[in-house]
């Protein structure tokens, strides 16, 4: 991205976070982003069908305007866009037709009902309808949060559109997703100010490029990519970074944040036939069903709760280990679910707590089933502490392969958590950090204080423990003391000491005070 580019883009972001905050009044960040993400997208779907159908009428020499006041037209150009996008947004609800609105003071928060409810409405009994199903239902635009009165609520709403429309989302070099990006900034600043639950929608950008770095190495085509607790989807498509994904697969718990997952792949510009994003609980509902995938990425959430019912020991995720994750931490039930969605040559890459590494009883049985019997476990990567929203702790990075490639009698290990550049509020993994990592990641061999490879044979004599100190020694020897030095700079002081001792005591005398010190040094 050239650095035109770049500054366009940060000038946007920057507008779009001073307007979210001068806007949002009394109301919380993570409320108040409901409807600021929520007239972006609209926004951005106004705008595509703008475009479309200037393309789709070139050769008509009419307006999109013109074409739907004809029936014969209108019926043509609905089944195109139904086909094409999967929605209909008719000439009267575009975005420019309700900045003219609030230009000439008109605008109504109930037309803007009226839109949202015809875009939904045409999207019903096609193939799309799942996909755009509930879409807006969290953008309440008859809370009172927005305003006591309709007019109050239309003014919020007002400003939010004239803001958005102020804001040059345009920008010549078409590959450069500017909305898309400005999207994907919004959704991580409203995390950073949302608290302790933020992580579960938002992955930070460096342990997120570090995922995806590592879960595409060495491929460049992939049918489908997973990511079983996929938050606001940002975390599954950063992976296009790095490979071309045809389908994407998702799973999200919050019904609030399984909406911005889907309007982020929207928005991101993938189509509505190559993503699936289900809303459900993970570990009790696996929507993914029998579908295998290639790459899988996952920051679930730590040491989370499930219900590890019995009926469990019956489900093919986990009924050859003899245990249940327990139901206090439910981190080897994510990584479980993963390995067993892994195709024949399948690759999980998962962000977890150092716990999951040398716990014992239940874990220590499945960790040992992973390693030993399934022997899927590739690499183990410790991070910095504080890279997260909401929480302090160190994590780590498991890699699992089906496909071992030459490497199943041996596990890597890497200590990464003293690279970072330290901030303010959290730790940030820059990317040459990410890059020593994905290089020695590659080489596999030993780095001093930093990497080994550890031997099958190394990791049964620790007893399947995989806590990092056991195989990378990181220990920094006390420089040596030299006694006879130290006693000379004490009796060096204590000469100097004397010396001003006596050159204070005559000012002492003169004044007729005690004098507090011993110049005898006694």
């Amino acid at each position: 991205m050239d650095n035109s580019i770049q500054a366009h883009q940060k000038e946007l972001c920057n507008k779009l976070w001073t307007m979210a905050n001068a806007l949002r009044g009394n109301m919380e960040a993570y409320e108040f982003k409901n409807y600021i993400l929520g007239m972006i997208f609209y926004y951005y779907l106004s705008d595509k069908t703008e475009k479309y159908m200037v393309n789709l009428l070139k050769d008509d020499g009419i307006t999109y305007e013109e074409a739907w006041k004809d029936d014969e037209y209108r019926e043509a150009v609905a089944e195109e866009s139904l086909r094409d996008m999967g929605f209909i947004i008719e000439p009267k609800y575009l975005f420019c037709k309700m900045v003219k609105m609030v230009e000439n003071r008109s605008f109504d928060i109930e037309f803007l009902q009226q839109a949202i409810n015809s875009l939904m409405e045409s999207t019903i009994g096609t193939d799309s309808q799942e996909d755009f199903d509930g879409l807006f239902s969290d953008m309440q635009l008859d809370s009172t949060k927005l305003g006591h009165t309709v007019k109050d609520r239309s003014a919020v709403m007002s400003k939010i559109i004239a803001a958005l429309d102020e804001i040059n989302f345009s920008v010549e070099d078409t590959k450069i997703d500017v909305l898309g990006n400005a999207y994907e900034y919004l959704i991580g600043q409203f995390a950073a100010t949302a608290g302790k639950k933020a992580g579960e929608f938002y992955t930070p950008a460096g342990p997120a490029e570090l995922l995806c770095r590592l879960a595409c190495l060495g491929l460049t085509d992939v049918k489908a990519a997973a990511d079983p607790t996929c938050g606001s989807g940002s975390l599954l498509l950063r992976l296009k970074n790095y490979a071309h994904i045809y389908n994407y697969y998702g799973q999200e718990l919050t019904s609030t944040t399984y909406n911005l997952a889907r309007m982020n792949m929207i928005l991101r510009g993938v189509p509505y036939r190559h993503f699936n994003i289900y809303n459900g609980d993970t570990l009790e509902h696996d929507y993914f069903g029998d579908t295998k995938f290639r790459v899988q990425v996952a920051n679930p959430p730590y040491s989370a709760n499930w219900s590890a019912d019995m009926k469990f020991m019956e489900d093919e995720r986990f009924n050859e280990y003899g245990k249940l994750a327990p139901k206090s931490k439910a981190d080897f039930a994510f990584v479980q679910h993963m390995v067993y969605h892994m195709d024949e040559d399948g690759r999980a890459v998962v962000l977890l707590p150092h716990g999951v590494l040398f716990r014992g009883a239940a874990e220590e049985t499945i960790r040992k089933y992973l390693i030993e019997k399934m022997n899927v476990l590739d690499a183990v990567i410790g991070l910095p502490a504080n890279l997260f929203f909401g929480t302090g702790i160190p994590v780590c990075v498991l890699v699992l392969k089906r496909e071992r490639n030459g490497n199943s009698d041996n596990i890597l290990f890497i200590d990464a958590s003293k690279d970072f550049e330290p901030g303010k509020n959290q730790n940030i993994l820059r990317e040459s950090d990410i890059d020593k990592i994905v290089a020695t990641y590659e080489n596999r061999v030993d780095v001093d204080k930093y990497a080994h490879v550890a031997t099958m044979a190394e990791i049964a004599e620790n007893g399947f423990n995989l806590n990092i100190p056991r195989y990378v020694d990181t220990f920094e020897p006390e420089p040596e003391i030299d006694l006879n030095e130290v006693a000379g700079e004490i009796r060096k002081l204590q000469a100097e000491i004397k010396q001003i001792d006596a050159e204070l005591k005559p000012f002492f005398d003169e004044l007729g005070l005690d004098f507090p010190f011993d110049t005898e040094g006694k």
